[in-house]
Order: C-alpha cells, then sequence, then structure tokens
C-alpha cells in the first residue's frame, strides 16, 4: 500500500439477530464474537482505522473495550432484519470520513460472523485487489459443495423442478460441473471509486478470494455455531 493510500476497516454489528440471540456478542474462546474481527483487523497492520458500526449501546461498548477506533451509532431504519448491510457500511464510512475529516481510498469490511478467517487471509486477499489495477472490489468465498449445474433444484411455475442453471452439454457428475464457489460473508474489499457507486457488491470488474471452507462457516443458525466451536478449538490464533 503506498505511503498516501489510506484504508479503513468496518465491522458492522446490529443487535438483533433471528437465528442466533445476541450472537455478536456471544464468547467465543473467552471473548465476545466481535472481538475476534477486531483483533484480526489490528493484528493486520492495513488500516488506519476501525470503525464498528452498531446499533446496540452492549456491541458499541464491546468494540471500544477491544480496540475499535471509532465507533458510529447505525439509524434504526438500517438495523433491521430485512435492511441491506452495504448501506450500512457506506453510513459508516461517511460519519467516519466527516467526523475524523479524513478520505480513504480502500475500504474493507470484516463480517462479525465468520471469525474463522485467519488473518493472512485478509492481508492476501487485501493484496490480491490492490495488485490488479482493473478491478474495483473483491469478495470471499469458498468451493461450492453442490452445483446449480448439477444438484441444485428450482421449482417451475408448473410445480415441477429442473436445475438452477441449466448446462450447455449434459453433466453427468458434479465434479465435472463448472466450479462454482459460496461467498462466505467473510471480507469486502472495495476501491474508493466503486463503494459509492454502486449498489451491488458484485460488480462488473469483482474479483474472487477463495477460503477454504473450514475459514468459511458464517454463524447464522445454532449448528453454525456449534460448527465454529468446534473448528475454534483448534486455532491458536483465536
Amino acid at each position: 500500500m503506498g505511503e498516501t493510500m489510506k484504508a479503513i476497516c468496518t465491522i458492522c454489528a446490529r443487535g438483533g439477530s433471528q437465528g442466533v440471540k445476541n450472537k455478536n456478542l456471544i464468547n467465543l474462546r473467552g471473548k465476545p464474537l466481535i472481538a475476534h474481527s477486531i483483533l484480526q483487523a489490528i493484528k493486520s497492520n492495513l488500516f488506519d482505522i476501525i470503525t464498528v458500526s452498531s446499533d446496540s449501546p452492549q456491541i458499541r461498548a464491546a468494540a471500544k473495550e477491544w480496540g475499535a477506533d471509532f465507533i458510529v451509532d447505525r439509524p434504526d431504519e438500517m438495523a433491521t432484519s430485512t435492511a441491506a448491510k452495504l448501506p450500512a457500511i457506506q453510513h459508516a464510512v461517511q460519519e467516519t470520513e466527516r467526523t475524523l475529516v479524513k478520505q480513504f481510498d480502500v475500504i474493507v469490511d470484516l463480517d462479525v460472523t465468520s471469525p474463522l478467517r485467519s488473518v493472512s487471509d485478509l492481508c492476501e486477499s487485501f493484496e490480491t485487489l490492490l495488485k490488479n489495477t482493473a478491478a474495483l472490489n473483491l469478495v470471499t468465498a469458498y468451493p461450492a459443495r453442490r452445483s446449480p449445474y448439477f444438484n441444485m433444484l428450482e421449482v417451475s411455475d408448473n410445480g415441477f423442478v429442473q436445475l438452477a442453471k441449466q448446462p450447455s452439454t449434459p453433466v453427468y457428475r458434479r465434479q465435472d460441473s463448472p466450479q462454482c464457489y459460496d461467498m462466505n460473508a467473510s471480507i469486502y474489499i472495495w476501491k474508493r471509486e466503486a463503494f459509492f457507486n454502486y449498489k451491488n457488491v458484485i460488480t462488473d470488474r469483482t474479483l474472487l478470494f477463495v477460503m477454504p471452507e473450514e475459514r468459511s462457516i458464517d454463524i447464522d443458525s445454532k449448528v453454525d455455531l456449534q460448527l465454529v466451536r468446534l473448528l475454534a478449538k483448534s486455532r491458536e490464533d483465536l
């Protein structure tokens, strides 16, 4: 990263949760869940500012305790279960820039519910985007277990099923289908010129950074939480 280039890390964590109650504050290896993302951002040495955005006073207090540089009070309309996440990230960056009178060239968002990422995942994905002058942003994913060309189905209007994506030629084994990836909601990175100009995470120049499945679990249910806790036991860096 050039000497004049500035990077911000945002971590957006709303208080409500449907799958796992208060999941952003649940205990994982002696720390609240949100602490893991904050500490990974600190250890990476990539960021000028680490901003946490939340509608919850408890989450904001925990974020400050664990080392976040700047705290944003997330508006209620951006903290509902149906609210899109990108506007909340944009709001967090705008509030940070307005208050601190700074402008950031690279924006990185870490999802609290994907704590199994490694610091090397963060650093390598960051470097991947910056090395590609044509790319606008980057998302992380892992190789999908199921394929829309082979064993993922949609129900048609007539009530019968069909493959979610029709292959150009018949596919008889999953291994022969085109490689597909599951976004893991772990790391999102934008160059500034793309960040405020797109409504969707996927643009016409989005890069992919592939992570292993064991570092890609996103906590959306109690089963996910059990898997994360099991895998975290063997991780000395958490």
